[in-house]
């Protein structure tokens, strides 16, 4: 069974948030240990540009692996205020560390995030 961090929500689509997800905070976003087991090894990572809106359970960017091409939804609405650049030459860390330096992109919230789910919940969503 995967690894689902306790301390983290997720999304139906597998992405993970860390942080405070209500307007006015700002969250860490990833694909969880889950996900990038399911796509094998990520080799290219289009994440979407700082200055960018994005919006809760839309398409944000692409992750490509040596299996498919998937892909990325954004958890939250809000603007995004930074991006992993490490994933431009190391892309497979999604793979080594999905909750750590596989990091994907950072929000600024703008929006309630109404489709979050608790790590128990994630949990059973994999199971």
């Amino acid at each position: 069974m995967a690894n689902v961090p306790e301390d983290l929500q997720y999304s139906a689509e597998h992405e993970w948030v860390d942080g405070d997800a209500e307007p006015g905070g700002e969250v860490t976003i990833g694909i969880t240990e889950h996900a990038a087991d399911a796509l094998g090894d990520i080799v290219y990572v289009e994440a979407p540009a700082v200055g960018t809106t994005v919006t809760a359970g839309e398409v944000c960017g692409e992750l490509e692996s040596t299996k498919a091409v998937s892909e990325l939804y954004s958890p939250v609405t809000g603007t995004v205020i930074a991006i992993n650049d490490e994933l431009a030459s190391a892309p497979e860390s999604i793979n080594s560390d999905p909750f750590g330096t596989g990091w994907i992109f950072k929000v600024a919230v703008t929006e309630d995030p109404t489709e979050l789910l608790d790590a128990a919940a994630y949990g059973d969503l994999t199971a």
